[in-house]
């Protein structure tokens, strides 16, 4: 009976004793489980976070891939177009040297020419007496050379014929005018503001016109001028060199001007010569 009863205190002891050890094993398998479970958790934000940042990198290099392409087709382009302009530029170069030249070529021209007309003008003036020189008016203006001549020392007294006293001035600016044969010959007549009516002249025009067609006949006929040099032009009052309110000014105004310029065809090939636009 004693036997029983001490069988039964160790069999109650041993089962307290193993469910004492089962008890702290759950506990410690529960601590272990939620450390798991938090670890876990842990890892998968971690790994949420890594995707989100892979898909960041994705678009980004998507983004850099699209701005490099863009990049490169605008870098095409400025290529493209820094090439053509180098052509343009070269053309424009070209082009501005040539008008350097054409320019040069002009100035040469006009420096000759201007050397000409004081050789002409001095020429003349020395040709002329004092005398002369009174009635005579010579001037160079833009490359043009005038020669003035007072209507009193050309005509007779309200006519438009020539008079004997002219013939010596005439006949030494015919002298020159034969001298240069590369320049043409304008003779223009001008007169004052005071109306003329006489058996064929009308008016003004027609005294200025007859004027200069007498002194053309006289340079070709009379001096052997080459007739396809000259021309005959008259003015009328229309182009004043002083005031018609006075009579020094009236007597200033009735003038026949001598006007000796290059020839027009030689002009015209100087034109011809211009660099062509391209």
């Amino acid at each position: 009976m004693k036997k029983n009863v001490l069988w039964i205190a160790v069999a109650a002891t041993c089962i307290m004793a193993t469910s004492c050890a089962s008890k702290k094993d759950l506990e410690n398998c529960k601590l272990e489980n939620k450390q798991l479970t938090g670890n876990y958790q842990t890892a998968k934000e971690q790994l949420a976070a890594s995707q989100a940042r892979v898909t960041s990198l994705e678009e980004q290099l998507a983004q850099q891939k699209k701005d490099y392409a863009k990049l490169q087709r605008s870098l095409d382009k400025s290529l493209t177009n820094a090439s053509q302009n180098n052509v343009s530029i070269d053309k424009l170069v070209d082009q501005i040297n040539e008008s350097n030249q054409y320019i040069r070529h002009l100035v040469e021209v006009k420096s000759k020419s201007d050397s000409l007309n004081m050789v002409l003008t001095n020429n003349l003036t020395r040709s002329l007496s004092k005398e002369e020189l009174k009635e005579v008016d010579v001037q160079v203006l833009k490359g043009v050379v005038y020669i003035s001549l007072a209507d009193n020392m050309l005509y007779k007294s309200g006519s438009y014929e020539i008079n004997e006293r002219a013939a010596e001035t005439l006949s030494k600016i015919a002298k020159i005018i034969k001298d240069y044969k590369d320049y043409d010959v304008l003779i223009e007549g001008n007169t004052d503001n005071v109306p003329i009516s006489r058996e064929n002249i009308r008016n003004n025009w027609d005294l200025s016109c007859l004027r200069a067609s007498s002194v053309v006949q006289e340079l070709q006929n009379k001096y052997g001028v080459d007739p396809k040099r000259l021309t005959a032009g008259g003015r009328g009052e229309f182009n004043p060199i002083a005031t018609n309110g006075t009579e020094i000014g009236k007597q200033r105004n009735r003038r026949t001007q001598i006007i000796i310029t290059p020839k027009l065809d030689q002009f015209m090939e100087l034109i011809e010569q211009a660099p062509e636009e391209k």
